[in-house]
């Protein structure tokens, strides 16, 4: 997808606040942060959303990525006071890119319900 930021990150065309990176998946921080601390993990392959996983693949891309998240929680201390974590789909939940990535926020109480 050569318009899309994330799939041009991952390519290391844009340059990114990289919390943690593999081979199957990266974590920046949001450049337009909701909380104190506010990370997105993002698979390097090209997924809409979820739903668009094909389901032979499912279980080693959302495994990579919550893997990838994991360890950037313990990086920035989130995974020691908390966080939420959210994954929009579609523009009517506010995914602004086309590109399946998990928010992690965290740095702060967070409210509920959410939006």
């Amino acid at each position: 997808m050569n318009n899309c930021i994330f799939c041009r990150i991952a390519a290391g065309e844009i340059p990114a606040d990289k919390i943690y990176e593999d081979e199957n998946a990266f974590v920046i921080r949001d450049i337009n942060p909701q909380a104190p601390v506010h990370l997105l993990a993002i698979p390097k392959k090209h997924y809409p959303a979820v739903h668009d996983i094909p389901l032979s693949e499912m279980s080693t891309v959302m495994g990579g990525l919550t893997s990838a998240l994991c360890k950037a929680l313990a990086i920035t201390g989130l995974d020691k006071n908390g966080y939420r974590l959210v994954a929009n789909s579609g523009g009517t939940a506010g995914q602004t890119v086309p590109h399946l990535h998990i928010h992690a926020l965290g740095g702060r109480d967070l409210t509920w319900p959410p939006g």
